[in-house]
Parts: C-alpha cells; structure tokens; sequence
C-alpha cells in the first residue's frame, strides 16, 4: 500500500475479507479453463485478503510493474514479487491487466462502490 501512496496514487478502497469459493470463481472466470485454476481457488479461499483499488494516472500500467512479473522469480528486485513472492503458485498479489478488467473487479469486490475524494497533494503531482 505504502509504495502506491509514495507513488502518488490515491486509496479508494481497502477492505480485509475472506472471499469464498463462489467469489473467486467470479473473479479468476477467465482462468476456468487452466489447469492451475482450482488450486488458485483454493490457496486464495485459504486465508483473508486485502482488497484495495488505487487511482492515479497510468495507475493499472505503472501498478503492474511496481507489482513484477507474476512469476516472482523473473521480477526484479524493488518489485512487490521481486521483493516478497517465490513460487509461482503462491502469488502475493493481484493487479488488474486492463482498465476494463479493473472496473469488472471493483465492482465485484467492492459493490458498494468506492470513496471518492480530492487528496490536497493532488495538484503537487498531477499537471
């Protein structure tokens, strides 16, 4: 969270739950057909996760490379993966891969929206 906000990227959710099978089978539908996808169900259903959304320019870009690679072994160093992930399996986190694919997860994560709001750093950061 902190490396997103030092970024300047603004926080417009956050919320700690335990998503269910059903939840997660929404969220990886894309996935179905791979073979990894019910042990990605099952590892994700195994404990809480941190939702959050970010907002900021090129924010889905610029996130998945702060994110690295999915395979944290071929992220680089100062990389969320790179940093904290070692088997391919056991992912530390999720980026969206469009803008498009981000609006179909907030909704799904956070149905009753978001916090919307001006951060008074705004205008530091932003032309």
């Amino acid at each position: 969270m902190a490396r997103f906000e030092k970024r300047g990227y603004q926080l417009l959710a956050a919320q700690l739950m335990q998503p269910g099978r059903a939840h997660l089978e929404k969220h990886y539908a894309d996935l179905s057909s791979k073979p990894f996808f019910n042990g990605l169900c099952d590892f994700m259903a195994s404990g809480p996760v941190l939702a959050m959304v970010f907002m900021g320019k090129d924010v889905v870009k610029t996130g998945r490379k702060m994110l690295g690679e999915t395979n944290p072994l071929a992220s680089a160093p100062g990389s969320v993966r790179g940093d904290y992930g070692i088997d391919l399996g056991r992912n530390v986190c999720h980026g969206s891969d469009s803008v498009e694919s981000a609006e179909k997860e907030i909704a799904l994560w956070f149905p009753n929206g978001v916090c919307s709001y001006t951060m008074a750093i705004s205008p530091m950061v932003y032309e």
